[in-house]
C-alpha cells in the first residue's frame, strides 16, 4: 500500500484532533450525536461505542438523494465498489474492501438474501428498490462470528419502516429519460397494538443497449419489475411482540450476450421471481434481564434465461435456476449488569437448489446440464460478551461454532475493542476476526464442476482506526486501515473440477469526514484506497490486482435545506483505474479501464403538507465510462416526480 496516502489520512485526523483539544467535550452532547446501531453486535448500542467500521444511511439521506434503488444509494459509500453489466436490470454486484461479491452478506429485515442457486452465493442488486426502506447499516470486516457464512468481507443490513400513528397513504409517480416510469403506493400506521406498513411499486424503462453503443450496438435492453414490501406487527404485552415481513419481486429484463463489438442480442431475456418472508418474536423476561428474539425466515430465487439464434450468435439456449433457503434463529441477550451483556445464539439454515440448462449450436453442437435437487444444512452456535467500562472502554469478544452436513465443523472468532477520550473527543478502535463461506450447492454437486469434498473458504481480517468528534461543529472525521487474507478460495483443477486452491489479499485505508446538519448544510466526504492481489498458486493471474477493484475511490455528498421546503443535493463519485478482462478475444486479455467522475444532483420542494415535487439529474456532465469492459452505463439523464401524502 502507498504509505504516503496512509500518513496523509492520519495527518488529516490528527489536525482535527489538535483543533478540538481546546474544547472540553461534554459526554452528553457527544452521545446525542451518535446513532443507535444494531448490526455491529446484534444488540442496540450507540454508534460511538462500536469498534467496527460501520456507517448508517438513514431515512433523511434516502429522501435527500432522490435515488429509487439501493444500488444507486450505496455508490458513494467508503469501502464499497460496484459493477453493473449494462442497462438497469442487468447483473449488479458489490465489492466490499476488495472482497468478492459473494463474500458480503446481504440482509433485508433479518432475511439472508444471498442467492442459494448461484455458484458464488452472491446477491444481485439490480431489482432491489428503496421502497419502504428506513435505514441501511454497512458493517465492514469479517463478521462470521455473529452472521455465519457469506460474511467474510462484511454485512449490509437493510431495515424497513415500521408503521405508527394514524393511517398514512402516499402515492408517488416519476418519469424521465430512457422512457422510464415508476409508480409507488404505500399505506402505514397503527391501531392500538397493531402496526402495519406496506408498499407496492412498478418500474419500467426502455433502457439502452447493455453492450455499449461505442462498439456499434444499438438494440435497447429494457426492464420492468414489480415489488411488494410489507411489515406487520402486534404488541401482545409490553414484554412480547410479534412481527411479520413479506417481500416479493417479479422482473423481466432484456440482456446482451457480452459487451463490446457484436454484443447485441435482441432475443436474450431474463425473468426473476423472488419471494421472501420472516416471522419474528421478541420476548423480555425477568424484568429485562433476559431478552429473546426468535425467527423463521424463507427466501426463494427463481431465474430463467433464454436466447435464440441470431446473426451474431448462431445458437439458442434456455435455463432455469431455482433455489431456496429456510432458516431458524434464536438469540438470547442476558443483561448481567448495566455495563455487561452476554449474547448466546443458535442458527440453522437449509438450502435447496435445482437447475436445468440446455444449449444448441450449429457450430458446437448440443448439450445440456441437469442439476438434480440437492440440499445442504448448516447449524451454528455463537457466544458474545459486550462490555462497557465507565463509558470509556468498549469491548466485545465472540466465538462461533458451525456444523455443516458436508464439510464438518469450523470455528470463527472476533475481538473488537474501542477506547474513547472524552476530553478531546477521540476514539481509538480496532477489530480482529475470521470468516468463512460454505461451498455453494453448485460447487458441491454440479455434474461437470462439482466436488462434494470441498472445504469452506476462509478469511482472516483486522482493522484499526481513529475517529475524531468535533462537538462544537458536529463534525466527525476518521481513518481506518484494513487488511484481509482470503485462503481456501474455490478454483479449478486441470479437469475443471472445483477445488480449494486460490488465495487473495486486500488491504487499504478509508478516510471520511461527515457532519450532522450545520445549520441548513451537511456533507459527507470519503476516500478509499484498496490494494488487492491474487496470490493463487500456479495461476497466470498470481501477483496481479484482483479484477474490477479500483485502487482509488472518492465519494462526496453535499446537502442544503432551505426553509424546510426546498432541499438540494449533489453527489460526486470518483472511481480510479481498475483491471478487467476482454472476453471477446482468445486468449482472454487483461485490460485497464480508465478512471471516471460522475456528478448527480437532486432537489425536492414541499408545495404543501400534501404534495411534494422532486427531480434528479444523473451523470450531469454526460461522462462516458464502463464499470465492466464493453458494457454501457447511463449517460446524462433526468427524472421528475410528484408525491402525494394523505
Amino acid at each position: 500500500m502507498d504509505s504516503k496516502k496512509f500518513f496523509l489520512g492520519l495527518l488529516f485526523v490528527f489536525l482535527l484532533n489538535s483543533f478540538s483539544e481546546a474544547q472540553q467535550a461534554d459526554s452528553t452532547k457527544i452521545y446525542k450525536m451518535s446513532e443507535i446501531v444494531v448490526t455491529a453486535t446484534k444488540t442496540k448500542i450507540l454508534e460511538i461505542e462500536a469498534a467496527s467500521s460501520i456507517s448508517v444511511i438513514d431515512s433523511a439521506d434516502i429522501a435527500n438523494k432522490g435515488n429509487s434503488t439501493v444500488y444507486g444509494l450505496l455508490q458513494d459509500q467508503y469501502g464499497l465498489s460496484f459493477t453493473q453489466q449494462g442497462a438497469p436490470g442487468s447483473l449488479t454486484n458489490i465489492y466490499m474492501r476488495g472482497g468478492d461479491p459473494g463474500s458480503t452478506l446481504i440482509l433485508i429485515d433479518g432475511v439472508d438474501v444471498n442467492m442459494p442457486n448461484d455458484p458464488e452465493n452472491t446477491f444481485d442488486f439490480a431489482d432491489l428498490p428503496l421502497d419502504n426502506v428506513k435505514r441501511i447499516e454497512i458493517l465492514r470486516g469479517p463478521q462470521s462470528t455473529l452472521y455465519g457464512s457469506n460474511a467474510m468481507a462484511g454485512v449490509i443490513n437493510i431495515i424497513t419502516q415500521q408503521g405508527f400513528g394514524k393511517p398514512k397513504f402516499f402515492l408517488t409517480t416519476e418519469g424521465g429519460s430512457y422512457n422510464s416510469f415508476r409508480g409507488l403506493a404505500g399505506l402505514s400506521g397503527s391501531l392500538n397494538a397493531f402496526n402495519y406498513s406496506i408498499t407496492a411499486s412498478k418500474f419500467y424503462t426502455a433502457g439502452f443497449s447493455s453492450a455499449s453503443s461505442k462498439y456499434g450496438n444499438t438494440e435497447k435492453d429494457g426492464t420492468s419489475n414489480f415489488n411488494i414490501s410489507s411489515r406487520f406487527g402486534y404488541q401482545f404485552t409490553k414484554d412480547f411482540d410479534l412481527n411479520f415481513y413479506l417481500r416479493f419481486t417479479n422482473a423481466n429484463t432484456a440482456l446482451d450476450q457480452h459487451g463490446g463489438e457484436l454484443g447485441d442480442d435482441p432475443t436474450y431475456v431474463y425473468h426473476l421471481q423472488q419471494p421472501s418472508f420472516r416471522i419474528e418474536g421478541k420476548l423480555n423476561l425477568l424484568g429485562g434481564f433476559w431478552n429473546q428474539t426468535a425467527g423463521i425466515s424463507y427466501f426463494r430465487n427463481v431465474r430463467e434465461y433464454s436466447f435464440d439464434s441470431t446473426l451474431n450468435n448462431p445458437a439458442s439456449s434456455s435455463s432455469i435456476y431455482d433455489g431456496n433457503r429456510l432458516q431458524f434463529d434464536w438469540q438470547n441477550n442476558f443483561e448481567l449488569s448495566k455495563s455487561n451483556t452476554l449474547t448466546f445464539g443458535i442458527e440453522s439454515a437449509t438450502e435447496n437448489a435445482v437447475s436445468n440448462y440446455f444449449y444448441n449450436s450449429t457450430t458446437y453442437g448440443s448439450f445440456g446440464s441437469i442439476f438434480p435437487n440437492k440440499n445442504e444444512n448448516t447449524t451454528g452456535v455463537y457466544l458474545q460478551d459486550l462490555t462497557n467500562v465507565e463509558n470509556r472502554f468498549f469491548f466485545s469478544a465472540g466465538i462461533r461454532w458451525d456444523r455443516h452436513n458436508r464439510f464438518g465443523s469450523i470455528v470463527t472468532y472476533r475481538v473488537a475493542p474501542a477506547y474513547f477520550i472524552w476530553a478531546i473527543g477521540t476514539k481509538f478502535k480496532a477489530t480482529i476476526g475470521t470468516g468463512f463461506k460454505s461451498p455453494s450447492l453448485f460447487y458441491l454437486f454440479d455434474p461437470a464442476y462439482g466436488n462434494p469434498n470441498l472445504q469452506p473458504e476462509k478469511s482472516f481480517g483486522w482493522d484499526a482506526g481513529i475517529e475524531q468528534y468535533l462537538v462544537s461543529t458536529e463534525l466527525t472525521a476518521g481513518i481506518n486501515y484494513f487488511s484481509n487474507n482470503y485462503t481456501n478460495l474455490f478454483g479449478f483443477d486441470n479437469n475443471f473440477r472445483t477445488i480449494n486452491i486460490n488465495k487473495a489479499v486486500t488491504n487499504g485505508i478509508e478516510v471520511y469526514l461527515r457532519s450532522n446538519p450545520l445549520g441548513n448544510f451537511s456533507l459527507r466526504l470519503n476516500y478509499t484506497y484498496t490494494n488487492s492481489k491474487d496470490e493463487s498458486p500456479n495461476s497466470t493471474e498470481s501477483g496481479l490486482p484482483l479484477l474490477r477493484r479500483p485502487k482509488d475511490k472518492v465519494g462526496l455528498d453535499l446537502n442544503y435545506s432551505f426553509l424546510e421546503k426546498l432541499n438540494l443535493n449533489a453527489d460526486i463519485i470518483y472511481v480510479g483505474k481498475r483491471d478487467d478482462e476482454n472476453f471477446n478475444v482468445y486468449p482472454v486479455q487483461r485490460i485497464t479501464l480508465p478512471d471516471y467522475t460522475v456528478v448527480n444532483i437532486a432537489a425536492t420542494y414541499q408545495l404543501s403538507n400534501l404534495i411534494k415535487i422532486f427531480g434528479r439529474v444523473d451523470n450531469l456532465f454526460n461522462k462516458y465510462y464502463e464499470q465492466v469492459y464493453g458494457y454501457a452505463t447511463p449517460g446524462l439523464s433526468g427524472y421528475f416526480g410528484i408525491n402525494f401524502n394523505l
